[in-house]
């Protein structure tokens, strides 16, 4: 995803779109399952962009 010149809101709708695909899929018990799941994935990807980020200057 290194395309810079994206519309933020193309990439918002993108992601509503998915969302409402996604939760069509799954039960009222099985949703907030799924939301934990993709919470917890955007959490991880974010320490990891920090993290390297943070490590970008160290010698290796």
């Amino acid at each position: 995803m290194q395309n810079c010149d994206c519309d933020p809101l193309a990439l918002t709708t993108a992601v509503n779109t998915l969302a409402v695909a996604i939760a069509a899929q799954l039960d009222d018990s099985d949703l907030p399952l799924a939301a934990a799941v993709l919470t917890q994935l955007g959490d991880t990807l974010a320490t990891i962009a920090v993290q390297r980020e943070r490590c970008e200057g160290e010698v290796k």
